[in-house]
């Protein structure tokens, strides 16, 4: 049994993470803003991250294991942890995401279409970190989401006080009504209504990961002792016109694409540069991924018969 502290956690993979933690026999503490209680049992710490006073005064003198952190934007939310963190947790988790490696963000070595993308392409030790950056204001926050979580990676990475790992995830799929971005909905719904999809006109492929098998890794890089960062995507690569198929399969309507220019913004998953990312390292340190084929049927079949997405 180990001592665990979920930062988030209050949807979606991060609610089955804990779920999981808590299944498992793990003491789990869950901190949060308060909209989301966790299950019975989990300890509720409803405070802001945001707010370091108020998040080490309800710490108090809790110590913890690991800290799985779930909602790490901003290597300024990073440097709150850092000092919050730094003499309570042994080991810290952070999620991540396969945008660290957007070449569209930011200036990062090039990678030969096909090559899949190891984590050396971004060192988080080499990273520059800016902290009088607007990282408060959500506008400027969602149009520098890759960057923000490059720098918190950073911040992690030289802080010390703990063993760090970043979990890059891949983009994630799964859940019907539970996978919130809707971006699958966005598929489902415009292929059984017969509606365009945008595309670019090479559209190429992308990594994805299945809701239940990132919680799982994320519980299993909680339960490791390496450190770094390390890449969270099933096995193989699908672009948009892969995706779509699998879609008009189960819809049974033909998906109808529009053809957009470069440079004009396309439908989710469509991408006209390559940051597709590799698993190898995750792999050699023991995690056994599905492939991609073996469980998005089933995700597609959920949103399918889901409640339509807002978002989408």
């Amino acid at each position: 049994m180990q001592k665990i502290c979920v930062i988030g956690g209050s949807r979606y993979f991060g609610k089955l993470l804990v779920e999981r933690l808590q299944a498992a026999g793990h003491e789990v503490t869950v901190i949060n803003r308060g909209s989301t209680r966790p299950p019975a049992g989990v300890e509720h710490l409803v405070v802001d991250r945001n707010d370091e006073a108020a998040l080490i005064a309800a710490l108090g003198t809790r110590t913890f294991d690991v800290v799985v952190d779930q909602v790490c934007y901003t290597p300024v939310q990073a440097a709150i942890a850092v000092r919050a963190f730094a003499s309570r947790a042994r080991r810290y988790v952070m999620t991540s995401t396969i945008e660290v490696y957007d070449p569209a963000t930011a200036v990062l070595p090039a990678v030969p279409a096909g090559t899949p993308v190891a984590e050396e392409n971004v060192d988080p030790a080499t990273w520059l970190v800016a902290m009088d950056l607007p990282w408060h204001d959500d506008a400027y926050l969602e149009a520098h989401y890759a960057e923000g979580k490059r720098q918190a990676e950073a911040v992690f990475t030289r802080a010390g006080g703990f063993a760090f790992t970043g979990v890059r995830s891949a983009h994630v799929l799964g859940g019907g009504g539970r996978e919130f971005t809707g971006r699958l909905a966005h598929y489902v719904e415009r292929i059984t209504r017969g509606e365009e999809i945008a595309v670019h006109a090479n559209a190429l492929p992308t990594v994805f990961i299945h809701y239940q098998e990132l919680a799982q890794l994320l519980a299993w890089a909680a339960a490791a002792d390496f450190t770094g960062a390390v890449n969270a995507c099933s096995d193989g690569r699908l672009d948009v016109h892969d995706l779509a198929s699998v879609v008009a399969a189960q819809a049974g309507r033909e998906p109808v694409y529009r053809s957009v220019p470069a440079g004009e913004e396309a439908s989710p998953f469509s991408f006209d540069r390559h940051y597709a990312m590799s698993n190898t390292r995750a792999r050699a340190l023991g995690f056994a991924f599905s492939h991609t084929c073996d469980w998005l049927p089933g995700a597609v079949a959920e949103a399918l018969t889901a409640e339509p997405s807002p978002t989408a």
